[in-house]
């Protein structure tokens, strides 16, 4: 796991040799086992790996490529967050494959599920992020994995489908009255 030495700092990427090692100074001596008051031992041992790190122009640099792919994996996650398409593809995702388990558990209880690759195929999701909508239905106890691996609608899935749909039913009647 990456580990953001020039915030773990409290530093700037552009800090010079001379504020890193005053920096370093200020908080060995803070967080030193030694200190009764504000010792901590494992922040102490991060503290001295940034600074051994930061403090030697190789490993710096070697550091700053690091640094930057990590910038450029936050701000690739930013932009992902502040994008509300992503979200609302999400929600119709789940929807879609609860409804197909919806639909195939109505059809022939004894036999409920669907296997991962048929979901990802009649979802056209890949599988990379058909994973994700998995978990989060699993999660929320909407899906379950049956005795045969495969994935079928739970109780709880069809009562949020059917909660869905009422909800859907309503609003669109709603409309249609203030047309």
């Amino acid at each position: 796991m990456f580990i953001d030495y020039y915030e773990l700092l409290e530093i700037s990427p552009n800090a010079n040799s001379e504020t890193i090692e005053r920096i370093f100074r200020y908080f060995a001596m803070r967080y030193h086992p030694d200190n009764r008051d504000t010792g901590d031992e494992s922040r102490f041992s991060e503290i001295v790996e940034a600074h051994n790190t930061l403090k030697d122009p190789v490993k710096r640099a070697q550091y700053d490529v690091q640094y930057k792919d990590h910038l450029s994996l936050r701000r690739e996650l930013a932009e992902e967050a502040s994008n509300t398409k992503g979200l609302e593809r999400d929600i119709v995702i789940q929807a879609k494959l609860l409804s197909l388990l919806y639909v195939k558990r109505r059809q022939d209880v004894n036999n409920p599920g669907i296997g991962d690759e048929e979901l990802e195929r009649l979802s056209s999701c890949p599988r990379e992020h058909l994973e994700f909508h998995l978990w989060y239905l699993k999660a929320k106890g909407w899906i379950a994995r049956i005795e045969n691996g495969m994935f079928a609608i739970t109780v709880e899935g069809i009562d949020h489908a059917n909660s869905e749909h009422r909800r859907e039913t309503a609003a669109t009647r709603l409309l249609d009255h203030t047309s």
